[in-house]
């Protein structure tokens, strides 16, 4: 919601103060088909050339994220301290029985209780990779600790492929703008026998294209780049915590003291706080008496 807002804000405060001073959307609506075709085509044209279809197609997907926000809300980072809890629980009284689990997350009614980490393919693979390495005696917690970093810090890599892509962009932008710009001089200067009104709406047309390039790019598509880099950085504090709370397990902590350092290194925004989170495992706890 608050990405349209932004939206809505930057188009009434440019177009609005400039109208405001006195100017006329004729000009700048006349130009406006031609000069985005010519900034916005190459602007495509350059995306196309600069990344491969897996990024391309993550890049269309990921533009909603812009006005949805993050993916994972304080109630899923509750539903997974609640998951790993579980499973830790259910590791160290019954390790055969884990493993079920572990190796079919798709049939487990322990995953099945928390549909929206199912879903996330990586947050599964994670888990179940981690507790999988345990039970062969891959224990060592500083290794382990090391093997996820490594791999989260990849899958981060990953994420941002889109907030890069849209920069580079945005970067690109001003100079296609100023592209347009030229050619309209070069327009303009094939009618230099005009008169002054003609030549004079002309040019300002011809000045839209540096307009736009750089409205574009400032307004929209920068901003853009940036709310995708910091919501796959928000994002990765969700697998950040499959990694405490399972590294603090082959450390052999209580079960309660491995969720716990979960929580606490949770982002303060979406830290479920301590009764709620343990009202939800005293649930659990019940429901499998």
């Amino acid at each position: 919601m608050i990405g349209i807002v932004g939206v809505v804000v930057v188009l009434v405060m440019v177009f609005g103060g400039y109208m405001a001073a006195g100017g006329s959307l004729g000009i700048i609506l006349a130009a406006l088909p031609y000069e985005l075709a010519m900034i916005g085509g190459a602007a495509v044209g350059a995306f196309l050339i600069a990344n491969e279809k897996s990024v391309i197609r993550r890049t269309m997907g990921d533009i909603g994220k812009v006005f949805r926000g993050v993916h994972w809300k304080p109630q899923d980072y509750r539903d997974l301290l609640c998951l790993l809890f579980e499973l830790i629980r259910l590791a160290r009284s019954n390790a055969v029985a884990l493993e079920q689990h572990i190796e079919n997350p798709a049939d487990s009614a322990i995953f099945a209780r928390y549909p929206k980490i199912l879903k996330d393919h990586e947050a599964v693979e994670l888990i179940c990779d981690t507790l999988r390495a345990a039970s062969m005696n891959y224990d060592d917690p500083h290794q382990v600790e090391e093997v996820l970093e490594k791999r989260m810090e990849a899958n981060l890599h990953h994420a941002m492929h889109t907030s890069h892509s849209l920069q580079t962009v945005a970067d690109a932008l001003p100079a296609l703008g100023i592209i347009a710009a030229v050619l309209g001089v070069i327009k303009t200067m094939g009618s230099i026998d005009q008169p002054p009104e003609i030549l004079g709406r002309m040019i300002g047309g011809a000045l839209v294209g540096t307009f736009l390039g750089v409205f574009l790019s400032y307004g929209f598509v920068g901003p853009f780049s940036k709310r995708l880099a910091s919501i796959a950085q928000e994002d990765a504090h969700f697998y950040q915590l499959i990694r405490e709370v399972l590294v603090a397990n082959l450390y052999a902590h209580p079960t309660n003291i491995c969720i716990e350092v979960g929580r606490q290194n949770t982002p303060h925004a979406v830290r479920p706080s301590f009764g709620d989170l343990e009202e939800a495992l005293r649930n659990l706890r019940q429901d499998a008496a």
